[in-house]
């Protein structure tokens, strides 16, 4: 990039604004001028707060925000403008077509480009997935909208439909305001990205917190009332009554602009980027939910969206931009997440992502608890580990416990990143205080145990 050129960034949260700050820190504003366009009102916010400021552990939305626009442009002298849509891209001529809030569509020029439109919900084509009253979580705003919805106190029962992490989250958030929660989940188990034995552990848990969960049961439609609003969530069994209705079916990577301007999108419909985050164009870079990432088990392309995988890749496209050096490592899809003082994490492959791999592997799941036995506070916690065969490699871990069992899972993704066998993982040196763990901390338990079998 030559003196006084120009990044336009399309998408104003996690990739996006890591890559313009970064970019920024390399190069000054006499050199670079950064433009990001972002198509809501907030910017630089955590996605992964949203349920808790619908149940009320967050108070306010301002609490999510890092940094708003008007921060970016004093501290950062990066300029940003919020409520516009990014509608194409020419990489040929170097052009990003804007529109602001309804007003005539303007060609911007670039002479970099970073594209973090970040995922779009899946919304199944099905009757009713429109009407009022039915929400998807994946912005800020949407946050926003179902809080203040909730917060009428009309709502007496909330249909979530989907049992991963955010329908998991918002059933939280349902329970802590006090309103009747049935979560409706297709396959046969909540957690999908669990094996079966640790998502049925999951679905006890959940409705020993009263939460009316539905498993094997798919979605055929949402029922609407007078008005056209949701009134009930109808599956192949029957109908239930839904005050409010939230989508946890997943995303899918915000890829469709890219692929029309002839940026190459892989086989996961995540645009498709090099570890230093440049896409198939020159002079544009991609990162976050829309791109896809190699995953460092597999080694099979994959698409993840997590703001931890999002903050990298921005920050990895920024320095690149920027005049620097930087590689993005892969991913594992580690992950966590809690509903009422249950908590999950996952790490690597489970069984399913592991045969598609063509590993062939051994597993353990092991129950244990979170603190020496005899301290008062200990909970149990079930560890699940997997290990290749013929190298003895770890390849995954789950993990479904009480108070202070999920952050375990982090010591088993640092083992996956180094590629250590589960004899490595077992003959770790992990701290030990009965406060904190027994004096066989359970991922070695499990470690160990797999470790005699594989």
């Amino acid at each position: 990039m030559n003196e006084r050129s120009r990044l336009i960034v399309i998408g104003g949260d996690a990739a996006g604004m890591s890559a313009a700050s970064q970019a920024r820190r390399l190069r000054g504003a006499e050199d670079l001028e950064i433009l990001a366009l972002e198509r809501g009102h907030h910017t630089s916010y955590s996605a992964c707060g949203i349920p808790y400021l619908v149940g009320g552990t967050v108070n306010s939305s301002d609490s999510l925000i890092a940094r708003d626009p008007a921060t970016f442009r004093r501290d950062f002298g990066i300029e940003v403008r919020t409520a516009t849509e990014a509608e194409a891209i020419d990489p040929d001529r170097g052009t990003v077509t804007a529109r602001t809030a309804g007003g005539p569509a303007v060609e911007e020029p670039f002479d970099a480009l970073m594209i973090a439109t970040g995922a779009v919900p899946v919304r199944p084509g099905l009757p009713g997935m429109d009407a009022p009253g039915v929400f998807g979580v994946q912005t800020l705003a949407d946050g926003i909208a179902v809080r203040d919805v909730v917060d009428t106190g009309r709502v007496r029962t909330a249909v979530v439909v989907g049992g991963g992490y955010i329908g998991l989250e918002m059933a939280e958030a349902f329970v802590q305001r006090g309103i009747e929660v049935r979560l409706i989940e297709a396959a046969s188990e909540p957690m999908t990205t669990l094996d079966p034995d640790m998502g049925r552990l999951v679905h006890d848990a959940l409705l020993k917190m009263g939460v009316l969960v539905h498993t094997d049961e798919p979605v055929t439609g949402v029922e609407t009332g007078p008005g056209g609003a949701a009134r009930a969530v109808a599956t192949d069994r029957a109908a239930y009554p839904a005050d409010i209705v939230v989508l946890g079916l997943g995303v899918r990577p915000d890829s469709e602009m890219a692929g029309a301007a002839g940026i190459d999108v892989g086989p996961t419909g995540g645009i498709a980027v090099d570890a230093r985050m440049r896409t198939s164009a020159e002079g544009v870079w991609a990162g976050g939910d829309c791109v896809q990432s190699l995953h460092r088990i597999s080694q099979a392309p994959v698409a993840i969206a997590l703001g931890t995988h999002a903050n990298k890749q921005g920050r990895v496209a920024g320095t690149d931009i920027g005049g620097g050096y930087e590689r993005f490592g892969g991913v594992l899809g580690t992950a966590i997440s809690k509903v009422c003082g249950l908590e999950v994490a996952r790490t690597g492959l489970n069984e399913t992502e592991a045969e598609r791999a063509g590993f062939e592997f051994a597993t353990v799941a092991l129950e244990s608890t979170t603190r020496a036995g005899y301290y008062p506070g200990a909970e149990l916690m079930t560890t699940k580990v997997l290990a290749e065969r013929t190298s003895r490699r770890l390849l995954g871990a789950q993990i479904v416990g009480r108070e202070n069992a999920a952050k375990r899972v982090d010591v088993l993704a640092a083992a996956l990143w180094g590629a250590m066998s589960v004899d490595d993982v077992a003959g770790m040196d992990l701290g030990y205080a009965p406060p904190f763990s027994p004096v066989w901390d359970p991922v070695q338990i499990a470690a160990r145990k797999l470790a005699e079998t594989v």
